[in-house]
């Protein structure tokens, strides 16, 4: 049986720094590291952290850039907020729900790594919504 996996690179200045991040506090497994780069598996995905001299800022707010998963039991979603808020990880934005009533409800929550890359982590109360419903125009908090 064949899976398809997601990968994402994004830049990080500390490799050590890293690892306590995602691995200690994230609970992602660490794969394969040298001085320039660590893959990490996050929930069967592949983060790779790639060092960088480029100075790395804040973003002023969560779009256009950040990434993240959606958990398709609410549980798991539950448990990585409690690991987050145990672990104290900076969070970006508290745990929220979003357009509560319609078919595009779900949960959310925002972390900040310390390089400054946004993580979004959600849960759909209707899995049809995570792709489908394109009879409504709602997408994050924007108009």
């Amino acid at each position: 049986m064949s899976q398809t996996l997601f990968h994402l690179a994004f830049p990080v200045t500390d490799i050590a720094q890293t690892k306590a991040y995602y691995v200690d506090g994230l609970g992602c497994v660490a794969g394969r590291e040298n001085k320039h780069a660590l893959i990490l598996n996050l929930y069967n995905h592949q983060l790779v952290a790639h060092m960088t001299k480029e100075l790395l800022t804040p973003q002023r707010g969560i779009y256009p850039r950040h990434f993240g998963l959606i958990f398709t039991v609410e549980g798991d979603w539950e448990d990585l907020l409690r690991r987050s808020q145990q672990r104290q990880l900076l969070f970006f934005e508290e745990a929220k729900d979003r357009f509560v009533g319609s078919p595009l409800e779900h949960r959310t929550f925002f972390l900040e790594d310390p390089f400054h890359n946004l993580m979004e982590f959600k849960y759909y109360r209707y899995p049809e919504a995570i792709f489908g419903s394109p009879e409504y125009a709602q997408i994050g908090d924007r108009n």
